[in-house]
């Protein structure tokens, strides 16, 4: 149970009570003549506009402790109410214990989520006081679970948040075996120079030029006889372009490029830890995009584990290469569905912005399960098409396959549809996510995010069961 999470529902605590425009008049009706005059005097009156959503007051009893906490919250009414506003209490409440009123059942476990997710702190180079607001479970809520999401969503951002010279490719394989051997899966990785012997060339040119060599991190757990699902995580520890190098401006985040292999590792841990029904295998090639005498160049054509030849017409479109051939692999056991993360396109970006990642699948059924359930658990996603007359964009004159499209068009849907040639036809859900959020919102501090991840597990969750 996560340490902020009190179960024990006759705790002494203080009030967090939701207001909105509709129930204001009855709230402050129900609170003594002081604390009511004290509300009014902070702009809390019965009358006027709607107090403006987040905004928190601290109502004192007779002895001057906080007796209750009045939280402004988006009313029915509202275009698209944030189900993780209560993400914000934990950072502005003082220690102690809350427990919440005036919410809807229904809206109670991402409110219990979002206070966890919003008392996350990345604190491992400098001290960040973590928030001490602990919350009483409210009826209906399942604690092990919201605290299983936490648990893994913070995996995820720390990996993220992690700074490439603490967290290369050797050291994301090290937190990959770590998980492994948590739950009893079985791991394996394949590095350096065996990555040729093993037939993952591709993987191989990226990394090469690395002082840490490539590898590719595989992870196995579940049944035999239980539904193969694969998860695959672009593990891009540093991205400096290649010899096609970023300005320092673009370079700056580029620790984050492992985004891809973190959602991919949270999601593992969330269906490992709630044992979802799942012959579960994640591949993740870890790989540093470095520069030296050993990198691999502009107009290079380099074998593909799938034998298709591959014209590099950029080397900072690096993460489509090394999913590539994990791609193959994950497609040549057949299993009922692969699902990719990546940090992979700017035009994602441009298209949808940082907070609404795309995904690609032929299945259009799929795609539905998808959508809904990203709106479900507050986890949005946005499908884009993977329109086959761009296929063209992709012709090379010289090999099978060029891996960037001719033009500045439709940059996301061309990736998408490189990976596509990789897949030999298995069920493929493409997650095109951004892997950080720019700016604090309630429940998502800035930096690293596992986008998708909450989405992918409950989605498989519901469509495959739990083991008992």
């Amino acid at each position: 149970m996560h340490p902020l999470l009190v179960t024990d529902p006759s705790a002494n605590a203080i009030t967090v009570h939701a207001v909105t425009a509709a129930n204001r008049a009855a709230v402050l009706e129900a609170l003594d003549p002081p604390a009511r005059r004290f509300a009014a005097a902070q702009g809390l009156g019965s009358e006027g506009d709607a107090p403006e959503a987040g905004k928190v007051w601290l109502l004192p009893d007779a002895e001057g402790n906080i007796g209750i906490v009045l939280f402004a919250v988006e009313g029915e009414s509202a275009r698209r109410p944030d189900p993780f506003l209560f993400g914000k209490l934990p950072g502005v409440l003082p220690e102690g214990i809350y427990r919440l009123a005036g919410v809807a059942a229904a809206a109670l476990p991402a409110a219990v989520l979002a206070w966890l997710l919003g008392a996350y702190r990345f604190a491992r180079y400098k001290d960040s006081p973590a928030p001490k607001a602990r919350l009483v479970l409210p009826d209906g809520v399942d604690g092990e679970e919201v605290s299983r999401l936490a648990a893994a969503v913070a995996f995820g951002r720390d990996l993220i948040n992690t700074p490439a010279n603490d967290l290369g490719p050797e050291a994301l394989a090290g937190a990959a075996h770590a998980l492994a051997t948590r739950y009893g899966a079985r791991f394996a990785v394949t590095a350096g120079d065996d990555l040729l012997a093993a037939n993952f060339p591709l993987i191989h040119a990226v990394g090469r030029a690395s002082a840490t060599a490539p590898r590719l991190i595989d992870i196995t757990a579940g049944e035999p006889d239980w539904p193969k699902v694969t998860l695959v995580g672009k593990g891009v520890t540093f991205d400096t372009g290649g010899l096609d190098i970023k300005p320092s401006s673009a370079m700056l985040l580029m620790k984050k490029d492992m985004g891809g292999a973190a959602a991919a590792l949270a999601t593992a841990q969330l269906l490992l830890d709630a044992r979802v029904r799942v012959r579960l295998r994640v591949l993740v090639p870890a790989v540093e995009n470095a520069i030296s005498g050993a990198s691999f160049r502009p107009g290079d054509i380099i074998p593909s584990r799938k034998g298709l030849s591959v014209e590099i017409g950029n080397t900072d479109a690096e993460g489509r290469l090394v999913l590539a051939d994990a791609l193959a692999l994950a497609a040549e056991e057949q299993p009922e569905l692969i699902v990719d993360y990546a940090t992979l396109t700017g035009a994602a970006r441009v298209a949808l912005g940082p907070d609404l990642p795309p995904f690609y699948t032929e299945d259009d059924a799929i795609a539905d399960e998808i959508a809904r359930t990203g709106e479900a658990v507050n986890d949005p996603v946005w499908r884009l098409p993977l329109w086959p007359p761009y296929d063209g964009m992709l012709a090379s004159k010289v090999a099978d396959i060029n891996h960037v499209s001719s033009g500045g068009f439709a940059g996301s849907i061309t990736a998408a549809l490189f990976l596509r040639r990789f897949t030999q036809g298995v069920p493929h859900v493409h997650f095109d996510i951004y892997g950080w959020t720019p700016a604090a919102k309630p429940g998502r501090p800035e930096g690293g995010e596992v986008q998708g991840a909450r989405l992918v597990y409950a989605w498989l969750k519901q469509r495959y069961g739990t083991a008992s």
